[in-house]
């Protein structure tokens, strides 16, 4: 569905993205994270056709998108920073994108209205940070489109309003095979609603994997020993982060489940826990592999 390959991307000499690559599957939720500056907003904006690529190819449906009318009509981007016309009202701003979308559907407009639960009547400027994000995703969902692309798009959401706004993008998702782009500093969000997730580091993808697949291949154990602990740790064992907390060792290890297991009984451990670990906990120790600091975070 979309598909980015080998893209570059300069401003004023300085590389932003550098030959950038990854695949979003049609009816997947792709969680775009990296690090501040990593350039998520930049790939993110460059997929939504608003600027172009200095080399690669973006394409969506195998179609280029920068200036392409047809394939924008397919897409809605939410940026960080919402743009709503001067004095316009939620009305006259739904009429707008009702003008501009081909796939605009009057009947959603009018049942996400009770979701919403906003005056339609009233100007978008005098609504709260929290109440525009929410005319927005309202305005978004009523285009009914194909790809929805996302940028820090629960910011400013209370916790109830959050939740229905995931629900309805998980359910346009299942009935309408939606591809949904999200990135987002809020992991544990991200967790909640992507399937896959891709991790964009100095303007480079460090890797992308399914989520399920990637939680599979990175543990977090708690192991203690009669003896000594230097053994294990300089045993074969792929160790991204440890901390030592008195006898108790605290580790997040890289592999396959049960080799990890069979190699930590050898030494005979008096305890051996496996504690479950977030996204968010995946992402620090992987930035740790990067380069980033990452001490005394183990909780």
């Amino acid at each position: 569905m979309i598909e980015v390959q080998d893209i570059e991307k300069t401003f004023e000499k300085e590389k932003v993205l550098n030959k950038v690559t990854f695949h979003v599957q049609k009816g997947s939720i792709y969680g775009l994270l990296g690090s501040n500056g990593a350039g998520k907003t930049t790939l993110m904006r460059m997929i939504a056709g608003i600027i172009r690529q200095k080399s690669g190819q973006v394409r969506v449906n195998d179609t280029p998108v920068f200036e392409n009318e047809e394939v924008k009509q397919l897409m809605v981007f939410l940026p960080d920073s919402l743009y709503f016309l001067p004095q316009y009202t939620v009305k006259q701003m739904a009429n707008f994108y009702k003008d501009m979308y081909n796939s605009w559907n009057e009947e959603r407009y009018q049942a996400l209205k009770d979701v919403f639960n906003l005056e339609e009547n009233k100007k978008v400027s005098h609504f709260s940070k929290g109440m525009q994000r929410q005319v927005a995703f309202w305005l978004a969902m009523s285009c009914m489109p194909d790809v929805l692309i996302l940028d820090e798009p629960f910011d400013g959401l209370d916790a109830v309003m959050r939740k229905k706004v995931r629900s309805l993008i998980i359910q346009d998702v299942a009935d309408r095979e939606m591809t949904v782009l999200i990135s987002s500093h809020n992991l544990r969000e991200v967790e909640d609603i992507c399937d896959h997730v891709g991790i964009l580091h100095k303007g480079e993808m460090m890797f992308e994997r399914d989520l399920d697949d990637l939680k599979a291949d990175v543990h977090k154990i708690q192991v203690a020993f009669k003896g000594e602990q230097e053994s294990i740790l300089n045993s074969d064992l792929d160790i991204m982060h440890y901390e030592k907390r008195g006898t108790v060792l605290l580790m997040i290890v890289k592999g396959n489940e049960d080799e990890i297991t069979d190699a930590i009984k050898q030494y005979q451990p008096v305890i051996f826990d496996r504690l479950p670990l977030t996204l968010e906990e995946i992402f620090i120790y992987e930035m740790g592999g990067a380069g980033y600091a990452i001490e005394n975070v183990l909780v």
